[in-house]
């Protein structure tokens, strides 16, 4: 067997070999603080659509590890819910706490009686609570900051 033969054989197939191993993938970076996963609540839902309309403010004296259930009702003439149009769960951080409540106009009854309600929990038990807020337009609103009272 020729010498040169060989010698191509092997330059090409060291060449293959070089061109086949991965090169060594550079580290992830590391997420600055932005880019961390936020609490729920305060994340972002994007620009409101035109169909929706929304109620935002903050809750204050909401105790950091506290499960807060914010929830747009339909109440009867006896004070009970009938209909939810909105929900959402936050996570207290002992900071005064955002809300928003995207809902369907459409959906929202002309003549009967609408209340935005809250509680808070922790570890499973009722500790705060929203006294109800009435709302009487289908329209986006601010309420501004509100205040937890202790349950009953």
């Amino acid at each position: 067997m020729q010498l040169r033969p060989l010698v191509l054989l092997s330059v090409f197939s060291l060449f293959l070999v070089a061109c086949s191993s991965e090169t060594p993938k550079p580290a992830a970076p590391q997420p600055t603080p932005a880019q961390e996963k936020k609490l729920p609540g305060a994340e972002e839902l994007g620009p409101l659509p035109a169909y929706q309309r929304e109620i935002n403010g903050t809750l204050t004296n909401v105790p950091a590890g506290a499960e807060v259930e914010m929830a747009l009702l339909v109440i009867d003439e006896r004070s009970r819910p009938q209909q939810l149009l909105a929900s959402s769960v936050l996570t207290g951080n002992g900071k005064p706490l955002a809300f928003r409540l995207r809902f369907n106009p459409d959906a929202f009854p002309a003549d009967a009686r609408v209340e935005l309600r809250g509680r808070a929990s922790q570890s499973g038990q009722l500790i705060l609570h929203l006294p109800a807020v009435r709302v009487t337009q289908a329209i986006t609103q601010t309420t501004g900051p509100l205040q937890l009272v202790k349950a009953p």
